[in-house]
């Protein structure tokens, strides 16, 4: 499958176009996640100023809240805009205390795409990943057999377009081998960057990169590198962050998440901000050992 570039944008499939700049819906659940938000009120208007503003690309979960963030993006915007795409996220549950908790039987990854459906008040999910064993550390356990059950689930209708989260490159090539792949939802930002090879293997088969935590795990040395370089170009050490992502690869396509309007048009404006070569150089330069160029 061919993802084509065009200005902002993304196109991963015929009826799948992004916005490179997306909205992750995370942090419109309460603290940790879990349970309502603290501003309801706020909640619905940040997610209808998002599509507002032109943004195609909101990334969700059914274990957000759980339940509460998509039942908040169904009351903001069902029945929803055409060009809008939701992208979900199947392979954890919550527990009663709010804890993460793997849950990828084929019966659990089955229910978990009907509670999405169901709370967000669709037929078909546009994209769902597979949340693979590890996350954040991917641990190189097969998800084949994970992987299958959404394939399955693609065949009958219930889902258009699959990727993985939180997953090696062997992990990748074994889902391949499955059915295509249109996101790669891994670690990554300007601090941590150990998925760079997997990246550029993403960018040279045209799969889109979407980096969880685009804006965290930074070290004061690091910070202050950041923060020097947002100085000299007058803008916030967010937005440079996130541009710098933007200008990594043509493929990378973020969500930063926030429950603040103002917050959200602080990280919508990233998309215009153009780094000078120099800016790039410096910020290139820091490393995830906590060291930054001079």
């Amino acid at each position: 499958m061919t993802t084509a570039i065009s200005g902002g944008t993304l196109t991963l499939a015929d009826d799948l176009t992004i916005t490179r700049l997306g909205y992750g819906a995370m942090q419109l659940a309460g603290p940790n996640v879990f349970g309502p938000p603290r501003d309801r009120g706020e909640a619905i208007a940040v997610l209808r100023e998002v599509v507002e503003r032109g943004v195609t690309h909101i990334d969700t979960s059914d274990f957000y809240g759980p339940a509460v963030v998509n039942e908040l993006i169904r009351e903001a915007l069902s029945p929803y805009p055409e060009s809008l795409h939701l992208v979900t996220k199947v392979g954890a549950v919550r527990g009663a205390d709010g804890a993460w908790l793997p849950a990828l039987g084929r019966q659990q990854l089955i229910d978990q795409v009907h509670d999405n459906l169901k709370h967000l008040g669709v037929d078909v999910l546009d994209v769902v990943n597979l949340r693979a064993p590890g996350h954040e550390t991917p641990t190189g356990d097969s998800i084949a057999e994970m992987f299958g059950v959404l394939a399955d689930l693609c065949q009958e209708g219930l889902i258009r377009h699959l990727g993985v989260s939180g997953v090696s490159a062997a992990q990748l090539t074994e889902a391949q081998a499955i059915a295509p792949v249109v996101t790669v939802q891994n670690l990554y930002n300007l601090a941590h960057r150990q998925d760079d090879a997997l990246l550029e293997r993403c960018t040279r088969e045209h799969i889109a990169f979407v980096p969880f935590f685009p804006l965290g795990g930074f070290t004061p040395v690091q910070a202050g590198a950041l923060d020097a370089v947002a100085a000299r170009l007058g803008a916030s050490p967010q937005q440079v962050a996130l541009a710098w992502l933007l200008q990594r690869s043509p493929v990378l396509a973020l969500i930063p998440g926030t429950s603040s309007r103002a917050h959200l048009r602080d990280n919508l404006a990233a998309a215009e901000l153009a780094l000078p070569a120099e800016a790039i150089a410096r910020l290139d330069a820091i490393s995830s050992s906590g060291t930054a160029g001079d």
